[in-house]
């Protein structure tokens, strides 16, 4: 079992059955109320300043999706989700949207991590067990930055002003919902 300090939080590779509450704990201190922090300072500021905003959050295709082995971070993302979705609702009045975006495999060190721990797990060799999951990806390839990058700067933009509440799938063709 590992853990993996990402950009948009910690996920770690373990059954549900061998989690310790410490570890969930912690998984969701940093993901979920990690978000929470981030979404209430930046409201807070924008009803200051007085001429709304965007908060944009990082979630991930677990947050529409449970995955075996991936538990914990599953359920901290689908935190995100619902946080995303509150907000939304809360600080509509105040022009402020929020959104959240939902990367499917995207080609990082994370990824490799999460990669060598299953293969660990599974018993097999190394980019096994990323290319399995790869495998169930619609579009054929897994995601680069650049491809979350441009949900995002979409998110921020004006093409999105009437868009709140929303965890966005940005994944390739792997969870469909």
């Amino acid at each position: 079992m590992s853990w993996w300090p990402t950009r948009a939080g910690i996920a770690q590779t373990k059954a549900l059955l061998e989690v310790s509450p410490q570890e969930y704990d912690r998984v969701h201190a940093i993901n979920g109320r990690g978000v929470f922090l981030c979404y209430t300072e930046a409201a807070r500021q924008m009803i200051e300043q007085g001429s709304g905003g965007k908060i944009i959050g990082a979630a991930s295709i677990a947050a529409h999706k449970g995955f075996p082995l991936l538990g914990v971070y599953c359920s901290s993302k689908f935190a995100v989700r619902a946080l995303t979705q509150a907000a939304a609702q809360e600080w509509a009045e105040h022009r402020i949207t929020v959104n959240a975006y939902c990367p499917g495999i995207v080609d990082t060190t994370m990824w490799e991590e999460i990669d060598r721990d299953l293969g660990a797990i599974n018993q097999v060799g190394k980019g096994e067990s990323m290319k399995a999951m790869a495998e169930g990806i619609a579009l054929g390839r897994v995601s680069v930055g650049s491809d979350v990058a441009g949900l995002v700067s979409y998110l921020a933009g004006p093409d999105s002003d009437y868009m709140t509440g929303q965890s966005v799938l940005i994944d390739g063709g792997m969870v469909f919902n």
